[in-house]
């Protein structure tokens, strides 16, 4: 009886021994291990319909810092475009949509209008910092006014519209909804002509006479 205790003592001294030995080299293992990689952001390859009818400010701000997507979803770069502009331009709807948020978020004035047409989930246009004329659920056309800039922020260091856009989560570069037109013209103008003389059918008291093919 007293040897098998002794066994029994002995079995138990040498399972003590193997746990302590192999239990750091377990955790040493879990250690060595490979950290899971921190998520990417969403890569921004979601298509952007030119919807665009009118620049947000102006006819053709310049553009004071463009979009540059982020690597990670907290990692450095700039959600949207920064458009030149004067404190109380007024800021347009660029496309047909309704209001979704009309409102202050800390303490600056934001509009954000979803767009007609473009999906589930639609792409959201946003518009800051804005005095907002418009409400939540209304309707807007391009062009529509839907507020006035407010003052100058230290985004900027200077009077300008954040103009951003997104689909969902993903944030997307809002030029990309400017058709090229608009991209590259200026705003149309009609040019005064002086001393024309206008052509002898069309000089005034004088009828136009019959078309007549030209000779050759």
């Amino acid at each position: 009886m007293r040897a098998k205790r002794c066994v029994l003592t002995w079995s138990a001294v040498l399972l003590l021994i193997a746990v302590g030995v192999w239990t750091p080299v377990a955790w040493a293992g879990a250690s060595a291990r490979p950290e899971a990689a921190a998520p990417r952001a969403p890569a921004p390859d979601v298509p952007v319909p030119a919807v665009a009818r009118v620049w947000p400010v102006g006819t053709h701000p310049v553009v004071v810092r463009g979009w540059e997507p982020q690597s990670t979803p907290y990692g450095p770069g700039h959600r949207g475009v920064d458009l030149a502009a004067a404190e109380r331009d007024p800021v347009r709807a660029v496309a047909a949509g309704r209001v979704s948020f009309a409102g202050q978020v800390a303490g600056r004035g934001v509009v954000s209008v979803d767009l007609a047409g473009t999906g589930d989930p639609p792409l959201r246009t946003t518009y800051e910092p804005v005095s907002a004329s418009v409400g939540k659920g209304d309707l807007v056309e391009p062009g529509e006014v839907l507020g006035v800039l407010e003052p100058a922020r230290a985004h900027c260091g200077r009077p300008c519209l954040h103009w951003g856009l997104r689909r969902g989560e993903t944030y997307l570069d809002p030029l990309a909804l400017l058709p090229p037109w608009l991209l590259r013209a200026g705003p149309s103008r009609l040019l005064r002509v002086d001393d024309v003389p206008l052509p002898e059918a069309l000089s005034p008291g004088r009828p136009a006479g019959p078309w007549q093919p030209p000779s050759r």
